[in-house]
């Protein structure tokens, strides 16, 4: 009991500084060679389809492959891969249609970002995101396929986004 206890603690620390916790671990991606990073199980377990939720190694250690030019999106050492197709969700790495979302946990799509920037020149998804996670709102390991923040993702699409309108 005390050992469920303290997994439980950690579990809500984690969430509440989702953009704190990066893991070292790495591994090349057997498909295009590219590094991966190291992604928790519980992102698997969240967004694996349930027919290929049966049979996931949970011993090994995986790896996201953020690669756009792979259909790998999780391996580990072992031979295990998971294409997009093995997914509930697009992955904002792997795709570039504008209803894929940018931020898992609060809606942000590129459509979303991309229109608030033509309509008023700036976008609040930044900002938004970082609220949210400041009040502890964000489950990144458990909605975003990365397994961790997407205010990388968010932040590199805004910049290029205002770059093409020339802002």
């Amino acid at each position: 009991m005390k050992v469920s206890l303290t997994v439980q603690l950690l579990g809500v620390v984690k969430m509440n500084k989702c953009c704190e916790n990066e893991t070292k671990l790495k591994e090349s991606c057997p498909s295009c060679k590219n590094p991966g990073k190291a992604v928790p199980l519980i992102t698997l377990k969240a967004l694996l389809k349930p027919d290929i939720l049966n049979d996931l190694d949970t011993v090994e250690p995986y790896f996201f492959c953020s690669s756009s030019d792979c259909s790998v999106v999780y391996f580990n050492s072992i031979g295990t891969i998971y294409n997009t197709d093995d997914l509930k969700v697009s992955v904002f790495q792997k795709e570039k249609g504008e209803e894929v979302p940018a931020c898992y946990c609060f809606g942000w799509t590129r459509k979303k970002i991309s229109g608030e920037i033509h309509n008023s020149d700036k976008s609040s998804a930044i900002e938004s995101i970082k609220k949210n996670i400041q009040a502890g709102r964000c489950a990144c390991e458990i909605n975003n396929p990365q397994g961790s923040c997407c205010l990388g993702n968010v932040s590199q699409y805004v910049k290029e986004t205002m770059g093409k309108l020339g802002l």
